[in-house]
């Protein structure tokens, strides 16, 4: 699996939760938007002309925030909030000027349900014609929605709704590249992620921000335009940032999503050169908060059973397949008749047995003996791997081009892999219903968190030597279409099972949850 810092490990903004841990800070949060943002009465205005200056340049008209967990204005503009939040490790900020709370550990600002709350009572309490009414939050009263539901030409998402199905110009054996465009740019989370024009750019030269140009694929794809699109800047710029994918030769699809991945995770944080590629501090920006799971490494010393843990950070699974150099773990005859929908065909390898034998134990033999910590000896020892946190979206790797120092070569056998995949099997927590790498898998594990639905699989057609990239991608919750370059088809479910697989993507079902209720909110209201 490929690795990386460990990130954080949520979505969404743990940190104002953090500082709502405090007994007082109700009344310290009241007491800063009576102060310093309505001002409502004469004495607060004159209280907030004398005190609200910068305390680094003196000045109030470069977008002053107050520090939540200490008495400091900065100006947000010249950055001076942003090295006291460094320097003190104080992670939240008001905007005295609109009330906004800014997290410096998520870089944007962040909405409480219960700040939001005190926000609005103060607003009330302190109103004075043409002050502290700046930016209200919205909210849709009923004559409102009743326009809304009547309105012809507001735009629905139905079965035969194309926006965000746009064909990409191959370039030059660049079908490596627009194939993995297409399965990022179908992402949920990323996709209203850059839709919602969340990103702020972080670095210095932001015409050589990997993540700006996503940001302005993400528009150009979902545009509306039918015609192919023509990615040549984001060609330029991986090629910048990531030499060894550079030139006109054909390319690894899975090789260029890890180091799309790696380049967008440093550009998210301002990182061009790559110095904080090892930096053991969590990173909480959009690619690790959806991409990133912890893999489980235990070594079990096989004289004293005393067991050493490890937890890394991975974006991806890579698989072994039959057939390959390495010995694959064969199915147990009789073991179970269907696995995550997967009715097993004898002969016929699934996506389940690849993670069966990827979370197997094994034995690491005499030759490679390690100190153990317990008894303080070198001993033999066994190695299994879990996963400890499940991603957002899980990306399966299917290792099917080998390269041994005996041959070079394509594996092409079929590997049956499901629609939704239940992953509750294959962590760590679910260790003891392990016997001798035996897998006891639930009939029902109740676990929605961790079950997956797949909504993307890149495919290589040809050999080692000579081959073409396309992708499946699915649209609505049972449509799916062909992405073979410039050309977009419809495509239907056997399709899609029946290819061969070379990279799975997969998100969890909890999206689709959520969309349902949107969904059936719009309907009671309409």
């Amino acid at each position: 699996a490929s690795r990386l810092p460990e990130p954080a490990g949520h979505v969404g903004c743990s940190h104002v939760n953090s500082f709502k841990v405090g007994e007082n800070w109700r009344q310290e949060l009241r007491v800063i938007y009576q102060c310093f943002v309505w001002c409502g009465t004469p004495e607060t205005r004159k209280s907030k002309a004398k005190s609200c200056i910068c305390h680094v340049c003196g000045t109030h008209l470069n977008r002053l925030h107050s520090c939540l967990s200490c008495v400091f204005f900065g100006c947000f503009t010249e950055k001076h909030i942003h090295e006291h939040a460094e320097t003190k490790q104080h992670n939240l900020a008001v905007d005295l000027y609109y009330g906004g709370i800014y997290c410096f550990m998520c870089k944007d600002y962040v909405y409480d349900k219960d700040i939001e709350q005190i926000a609005k009572e103060e607003q009330g309490e302190c109103s004075v014609p043409g002050l502290g009414e700046k930016y209200p939050t919205w909210e849709t009263t009923k004559p409102e929605l009743e326009l809304l539901g009547h309105n012809p030409r507001r735009r629905r998402i139905t079965s035969s709704f194309t926006i965000g199905l746009r064909g990409l110009i191959n370039l030059g054996n660049t079908c490596f590249m627009n194939c993995i465009v297409q399965a990022l740019t179908h992402t949920p989370i990323l996709r209203d992620f850059f839709l919602s024009d969340r990103h702020r750019c972080e670095m210095p030269s932001p015409e050589l921000c990997l993540v700006c140009e996503m940001s302005s694929l993400f528009r150009e794809l979902y545009s509306g335009n039918p015609s192919p699109h023509v990615p040549y800047k984001l060609l330029h710029l991986v090629w910048i940032h990531a030499r060894h994918l550079a030139g006109y030769r054909q390319q690894d699809a899975h090789e260029f999503l890890i180091a799309a991945l790696d380049v967008l995770h440093r550009h998210c944080k301002g990182d061009d050169a790559g110095k904080a590629a090892n930096n053991p501090n969590h990173c909480n920006c959009i690619i690790d908060q959806i991409f990133t799971g912890g893999l489980q490494s235990d070594v079990t010393c096989q004289a004293c059973h005393g067991v050493s843990t490890t937890i890394d950070p991975c974006w991806d699974i890579s698989l072994d397949l039959p057939g390959s150099c390495t010995s694959f773990w064969p199915m147990s005859p009789g073991r179970e008749s269907s696995v995550n929908g997967e009715s097993h065909i004898p002969g016929i390898t699934t996506l389940t047995d690849c993670l069966r034998r990827f979370t197997r134990p094994e034995h690491l033999g005499s030759s490679a003996k390690i100190k153990c910590g317990s008894c303080q000896s070198y001993q033999e020892s066994t190695k299994q791997l879990t996963m400890n946190k499940l991603p957002v979206v899980a990306c399966f790797h299917f290792k099917r081009f080998e390269h041994s120092a005996k041959q070079r070569r394509k594996i092409t056998t079929y590997i049956s892999f499901p629609l939704e995949l239940d992953m509750t099997p294959f962590m760590a927590s679910s260790k003891e219903s392990r016997m001798n790498g035996q897998l006891q898998l639930p009939t029902n594990s109740g676990n929605d968190e961790n079950k997956y639905s797949l909504f993307a699989v890149v495919n290589h057609q040809g050999t080692l030597e000579s081959g073409h990239y396309t992708s499946f991608i699915r649209h609505h919750k049972d449509q799916w279409f062909k992405c073979d370059d410039a050309v977009i088809t419809k495509a239907s479910i056997k399709d899609v099972l029946d290819s061969e697989g070379y990279l799975l993507f997969y998100h969890k079902q909890v999206l689709e949850h959520e969309s349902e209720k949107v969904k059936e909110m719009n309907t009671q209201a309409y």
